[in-house]
């Protein structure tokens, strides 16, 4: 019997999918084709899957020309399955032609001609998210730049909401924020937290989706009325902590809350960056906990929960500015946190999550994490885990806020709960 192995996404299956399928099996006797998983997908720097992996393989098996669908799941994958399932041809797209060369050292490799003029990509396409930016923090231009590697969205239209020095050759300035709304489907804010509420509200009442650069309100209140407002109408707010949607910050949290550190009693969480100082010292756009407290924040809140009994702030001024750094303290009933963060001053921007059994360490900037350590008292049990992370998160953010709005669903990476009690603790260190 001859065994011929393919692999592909697969989403959003076509009539070039199929073609390539039938062609792949009139090599041989059995076909098995191997459906690339979301995560693999991610670690590849492929983000724009529409579909889960349990519908693409369904697809794959339902139409009758495979003889056996895998998953595929890991880096180096191929070789195992072509030496597990004894196969002889390995066939792929012409568009790979040269790329699985490296395979004829264990079978034959056979390159196919692709169906012209339809593609996956080109399917996805057809539903295009129009997003606006709204704003003056100068972090705001990295969605145009991460958009380019999404598909389904665009991002062209800037509105100035204050004094700007920086350059946006790429984006086409607006005179006003009513014409972003007249061009735009969805809106990105990033004004200041006291603006967010007014221009929220606007936008949703032209029925616009939101991502709001976090906080995405001063106060719990107006925050409670964006997402009542949003939920009413059917339209989607997403709060932007872009950390929220690096594969390594999530399963790190799954593994906190799988216990295998056991009960967390502490967090640290450290933000600063001397950079941002110049910038919000001059233009009073932000304070250090403002700018960087909601990152702190997430892990906290992720993990411990919402209900704290006592908080506590200690914040230092300076001569030029208010709040280069603050140090809010939480305490639970059988745990507290820390939360460091400064723009005047400059520290290991590190996050320690210590438990019963464990610790889990990330190195500075955790933020942007893509490697974390889970150390215990014996350290022959340690463990590394290494995630790729391109975009800073920005990409998933984008690509989690456009299957958000297109299938309607809701935002699982940052609950409302949590949105909500980051507003608070803002609206709390407002009032101090």
């Amino acid at each position: 019997m001859k065994k011929v192995i393919t692999y592909g996404s697969y989403d959003h299956l076509h009539q070039g999918h199929i073609n390539l399928l039938k062609r792949a099996k009139e090599l041989g006797d059995f076909l098995i084709v191997g459906v690339t998983s979301e995560n693999f997908d991610i670690i590849r720097g492929k983000i724009n899957t529409d579909q889960s992996l349990i519908e693409r393989m369904k697809a794959v098996e339902d139409l009758g020309i495979a003889d056996l669908v895998i998953p595929e799941e890991y880096e180096g994958q191929k070789i195992d399955d072509i030496k597990r399932y004894g196969v002889d041809i390995f066939a792929i797209g012409s568009d790979w032609t040269g790329y699985f060369d490296y395979l004829k050292e264990y079978c034959t490799v056979t390159y196919l001609p692709r169906t012209e003029g339809i593609s996956s990509t080109m399917l996805r396409s057809k539903n295009v998210l129009r997003i606006g930016i709204a704003g003056s923090d100068p972090s705001m231009l990295k969605l145009k730049r991460e958009s380019k590697f999404v598909n389904g969205c665009a991002v062209n239209d800037i509105y100035l909401t204050n004094k700007f020095d920086k350059v946006i050759n790429d984006l086409n300035k607006v005179n006003s924020f009513d014409d972003l709304l007249k061009n735009n489907d969805a809106i990105y804010l990033a004004c200041k937290t006291s603006e967010k509420y007014d221009y929220a509200m606007r936008a949703m009442r032209e029925g616009k989706h939101l991502i709001i650069d976090t906080p995405i309100a001063d106060s719990y209140e107006k925050a409670n009325e964006i997402l009542n407002y949003a939920e009413e109408h059917n339209l989607k707010v997403f709060d932007s902590i872009k950390t929220a949607y690096a594969l390594a910050f999530e399963r790190l949290i799954l593994l906190v809350k799988a216990g295998k550190i056991g009960s967390v009693s502490s967090i640290d969480a450290t933000c600063t960056s001397l950079e941002m100082y110049d910038w919000l010292k001059d233009t009073n756009f932000a304070t250090s906990f403002t700018a960087w407290g909601p990152f702190g924040l997430l892990p906290v809140f992720k993990i411990l929960g919402l209900n704290y009994t006592d908080y506590r702030f200690d914040t230092i001024d300076n001569s030029e500015m208010k709040d280069i750094f603050t140090k809010l303290t939480l305490r639970y009933p059988n745990a507290v946190a820390n939360v460091n963060v400064g723009v005047g001053v400059k520290s290991e921007s590190d996050l320690r999550i210590c438990g019963t059994k464990g610790f889990i360490y990330i190195p500075s900037p955790w933020w942007k994490t893509d490697y974390f350590e889970m150390r215990f008292e014996d350290a022959q049990n340690n463990k590394r885990y290494f995630y790729k992370l391109d975009g800073e998160g920005i990409r998933m953010e984008l690509v989690e806020f456009i299957h958000s709005v297109i299938k309607d669903r809701p935002n699982f990476n940052i609950e409302r709960d949590i949105t909500l009690g980051i507003a608070k603790m803002i609206e709390n260190y407002n009032n101090k």
